[in-house]
C-alpha cells in the first residue's frame, strides 16, 4: 500500500478500528494510516510513470524555449544585475 501524502509504502501487517475509522498499520514505518487514504501500490507505480512522461515531455518543451530566438533575444537585453530591491 501506499499513503500519497508522503509516498511512504508498505505492506499491511495489522488493521485496527479507532473509533468510526479504519486504520492500517505499515511495515515500513509502524504507523497507522487511515485506510480510505491508502492506495494500492500497482496504482501509485502507473502514476508515477505517468508522471515521468509528464515531465520529460515539459523539460523537452523548456530545452525548445531556451533554444528558441525569443529567449535568446532577452538574455541579450539584460544587464546581469540583480534589481531586487528593499
Amino acid at each position: 500500500m501506499r499513503y500519497p501524502r508522503t509516498g511512504t509504502t508498505g505492506a499491511v501487517v495489522r488493521i485496527e478500528q479507532v473509533g468510526a475509522d479504519l486504520f492500517a498499520e505499515l511495515d515500513s514505518t509502524h504507523l497507522l494510516y487511515r485506510t480510505d487514504l491508502l492506495i494500492p501500490a500497482e496504482q501509485a507505480k502507473a502514476a508515477a510513470k505517468s508522471q515521468k512522461e509528464d515531465i520529460k515531455e515539459i523539460i523537452q518543451r523548456e530545452r525548445e524555449f531556451a533554444a528558441g530566438s525569443e529567449f535568446q533575444d532577452a538574455l541579450k537585453n539584460i544587464d546581469q544585475s540583480c534589481e531586487g530591491g528593499g
